[in-house]
């Protein structure tokens, strides 16, 4: 077993010269878009009944306001998203008719889903936060990670429709306080690792009262200890072993993390990782390749904000919004903070572009969560996606101008190194609720990216994509021989003309969710691939040339590229 350790390598005048500027270049680089119906609030006649609660104590505990998460993912392997919801849990004496529980609906491949919880055997009633997923066993069917307040749950994959929980035979058992986490094989030996972020050391029976000029609010994070987040090494056998304490040098402060994606952001060949962390400096942890991690957010630009102060990151994605084969970053943060945009110049440093983006002046007014590059409209640039909703319920009686439900934010990338922000009055995007996690895919298969939103205490949303496939697009469903079986990590380019796009197959990102494991690119108006070329984990790359549009490959690691019938 190889071993893993990580090495650690505003006043009011700055705040309002800041808010000009902000929204002088957000008018300027970022004009609103008057948009048609685009994304479509499907979920009542999908089927999705399921409804989140925090326990509803009433007494604002300090584990209630994270919300939970979901995702898209085929469990059954018969071509169509299934989709997965994390629910909390009641932590008081009151009585309810039902249990909250996790629930896993089957895509009926007709835009419909049934709740197939019971038979298939995921509903945990534990607090549950986030999830991944990802085949950790190399068995040819996804499998499941869910966190939660207390111990976390791996759920294996059967491959006959059902799942048996193997937390304790697997090892992974986290018992902290998991947030976000995320599969990836950081040593590129075939089999999936696991990272799961820590949020706080927190116990309901010491739960401290905090106010706000006299007001009972929910608690800031540092009310209550931060703590290390925790990394499984997979031994390829079924087990994991808890590496944590190898790679968590003594100078390595814990912070209280939330959001986690992986990334090869300086093209090495190897997963790198990046966490946002509340009220905390986030990290950056870069992959050496040879078992170390050096902690490198400062030296790389993406530690802080560009005055220098650290944020309240809550969910974090990686993607190459401008095709020049970097990954680039996002975050989502608090209110008033404006959500990041880091651009990846070189693999080696980042600059924070949220201002000359067009991001800053419109996300300064909402508090982001779930957050993801992707390309809505399929014209060969990525998207950003944010939902947004207060944590504190009780908002109104501080700020008078500011909700505890918010609107969603989608900002369509101009392909200049801009954003305009897409409103609209009547769609999906302009419901108002308190959103927290956001997961991606093509549920229906029609060849553009759907939205599923997670809602504390309300219904989650699934939003159908009406408009994207207008454009021509590409999916591969990617399968690793040497690498991973689920090709987690995998660098795709695609080349249409002189137009070239990247993507990396990812587990996590944007807030406690995960997403449609298939790379998803939109072409524009080009009518083939001339070069579609993947670099898988194991370093093999496979090419296909002169490939046709609006079609779904399947890319088994070594062979030819061939479509899906």
């Amino acid at each position: 077993m190889r071993k893993f350790h990580f090495d650690n390598g505003l006043d009011f005048n700055r705040f309002f010269a800041f808010a000009l500027i902000a929204t002088f270049l957000s008018h300027l680089y970022c004009p609103p878009v008057s948009a048609e119906d685009i994304f479509i609030d499907v979920t009542e006649s999908a089927g999705l009944t399921f409804v989140h609660t925090d326990g509803r104590s009433g007494l604002r505990l300090f584990n209630e306001f994270l919300g939970s998460g979901g995702g898209f993912f085929d469990y059954d392997g018969d071509g169509d998203l299934d989709i997965y919801l994390v629910n909390g849990a009641i932590q008081t004496d009151n009585v309810q008719d039902k249990t909250p529980h996790n629930v896993l609906y089957r895509n009926n491949g007709d835009n419909t889903f049934t709740d197939v919880t019971n038979e298939v055997g995921v509903g945990s009633t534990a607090y549950g936060i986030g999830a991944a997923v990802g085949d950790y066993d190399n068995d040819g069917d996804i499998d499941l990670y869910v966190t939660n307040f207390g111990e976390d749950q791996l759920y294996r994959n059967n491959g006959d429709g059902t799942f048996t929980d193997v937390t304790t035979s697997a090892k992974v058992g986290n018992s902290n306080w998991g947030t976000s986490c995320a599969f990836a094989d950081v040593d590129n030996d075939g089999h999936l690792d696991l990272y799961v972020a820590n949020y706080a050391e927190y116990t309901p029976k010491d739960d401290v009262r905090c106010e706000e000029r006299g007001v009972n609010v929910y608690c800031g994070p540092h009310a209550y200890p931060a703590t290390h987040d925790t990394f499984y090494k997979n031994n390829g056998d079924g087990t994991f072993t808890d590496v944590s304490a190898l790679y968590h040098p003594s100078d390595l402060i814990p912070q209280h993390g939330l959001g986690v994606t992986f990334g090869d952001y300086d093209a090495d060949g190897d997963a790198d990782l990046y966490v946002a962390n509340d009220q905390d400096p986030n990290f950056l942890f870069q992959n050496k390749g040879d078992g170390h991690f050096l902690e490198v957010a400062l030296i790389s630009g993406v530690c802080y904000n560009d005055m220098g102060k650290e944020k309240a990151g809550m969910g974090t994605d990686f993607g190459d919004y401008d095709n020049d084969g970097w990954l680039d970053l996002t975050v989502s943060n608090y209110q008033t903070e404006t959500n990041t945009v880091y651009h990846n110049h070189d693999g080696t440093f980042f600059t924070d572009n949220t201002i000359t983006s067009g991001i800053a002046e419109v996300t300064h007014g909402y508090l982001g969560w779930g957050i993801r590059f992707f390309d809505y409209d399929n014209d060969g640039y990525q998207d950003i996606f944010v939902a947004n909703g207060h944590l504190m319920d009780n908002i109104t009686l501080l700020e008078k101008h500011v909700t505890y439900p918010q609107r969603n934010l989608l900002f369509r990338n101009l392909g200049d190194g801009t954003f305009a922000n897409v409103m609209s009055e009547t769609d999906g995007l302009a419901l108002k609720k308190v959103s927290r996690g956001a997961a991606i895919g093509d549920y229906d298969n029609d060849g553009d990216l759907d939205i599923l939103v997670t809602n504390c205490n309300q219904r989650s949303d699934l939003l159908q994509n009406t408009v994207g496939n207008r454009n021509n697009w590409i999916q591969i469903q990617v399968v690793g021989q040497k690498s991973n079986r689920s090709g987690i990590g995998a660098r795709i380019k695609v080349v249409t003309g002189t137009h070239v796009q990247y993507r990396e197959v990812q587990s996590g990102g944007s807030y406690l969710s995960f997403h449609d494991l298939r790379a998803h690119f939109g072409v524009g108006n080009a009518e083939q691939i001339e070069l579609l070329e993947i670099r898988w984990p194991s370093g093999h790359i496979d090419r296909g040339t002169d490939l046709r549009v609006n079609q779904r490959f399947n890319a088994v690691e070594g062979e030819k590229i061939v479509p899906i019938r």
